[in-house]
C-alpha cells in the first residue's frame, strides 16, 4: 500500500490551517505533517519534515509567498509547491508558476479542487485550476494553435513539450544534449510563434493541445 501524500501547509492565518487540515483529512491519501505561518518558517520546516507537497498562501508578512516560492526552488528544484490564494488574477497565477510554483488554485474552488490538484502535481502533473490562465489571447485559438504546433521542428517540439512541465533553460539543455544558448534561440522562436511571453501561457496551450495533462 503507497504511503500518504505528506503535506506542509503555509499560511498566516491559525484558522485558514485548521480549515486546510480538516479538508484534508478527509482524503484518505493526504496527511497534513507541519504547519507554518510565514515563508522563512516554511523553508525551515521543508528541510527537517521532508514533505512531498507544500501548499503556499501568496500573501504573507515577511517575504512573502512569491519569494518564499524562489527560495525553496533555489534548495530544490524538484519542489512541489502548490499556490492556494485569494488572489485569481492572472499577473499572480503567472508570477507563481515562474517562479517554479507546480500549481495554482484559489480559496474559493470547491473543495475537492485541493485534494485533486495536491494528488495531480503528486503524480508528475501540473495543476492550474479551470479558468485562470484562459486570457492568453483572443486573437489566436485554439486551431492556430494546433496548426502553429505542427510548424515547430522536431526539436523546437522537444522544447516545447519540456518548457510546459515546467523543466528550465538549462535542465532542458542537458536533457536534449543542447547547448544553453541553443535551448534559449528555441524558446524565443516558441513563444514568438505562439505569441505568448510567459512559461504560464505556454503551459496552458500544451494542457489545450493534450500535449501534457491537467
Amino acid at each position: 500500500m503507497n504511503s500518504k501524500i505528506k503535506v506542509l501547509l503555509v499560511d498566516d492565518h491559525a484558522v485558514v490551517r485548521a480549515g486546510f487540515k480538516l479538508l484534508l483529512a478527509t482524503s484518505p491519501n493526504i496527511e497534513v505533517i507541519a504547519e507554518a505561518e510565514c515563508g522563512e518558517q516554511a523553508i525551515q520546516l521543508y528541510q527537517s519534515c521532508q514533505p512531498d507537497i507544500i501548499v503556499l498562501d501568496l500573501s504573507m508578512p515577511g517575504i512573502g509567498g512569491l519569494e518564499t516560492i524562489k527560495r525553496l526552488v533555489q534548495r530544490d528544484e524538484k519542489v512541489n509547491i502548490l499556490v492556494f490564494s485569494i488572489h485569481d488574477e492572472q499577473v499572480y497565477v503567472n508570477r507563481a508558476l515562474n517562479a517554479g510554483a507546480k500549481g495554482y488554485i484559489t480559496k474559493n474552488s470547491a473543495p475537492e479542487i485541493l485534494s485533486d490538484a495536491i494528488e495531480g502535481i503528486q503524480n508528475g502533473q501540473r495543476y492550474v485550476e479551470h479558468g485562470l490562465l484562459n486570457k492568453i489571447t483572443d486573437e489566436v485559438s485554439e486551431h492556430d494553435f494546433q496548426a502553429i504546433a505542427q510548424t515547430f521542428s522536431a526539436r523546437e517540439f522537444d522544447v516545447f513539450r519540456l518548457l510546459a512541465k515546467g523543466l528550465t533553460a538549462h535542465k532542458i539543455a542537458d536533457e536534449l544534449c543542447l547547448g544553453y544558448k541553443t535551448v534559449a534561440n528555441y524558446v524565443t522562436q516558441i513563444k514568438k510563434k505562439l505569441q505568448v511571453s510567459s512559461i504560464a501561457e505556454l503551459a496552458h496551450i500544451a494542457i489545450l493541445l493534450g500535449i501534457i495533462k491537467h
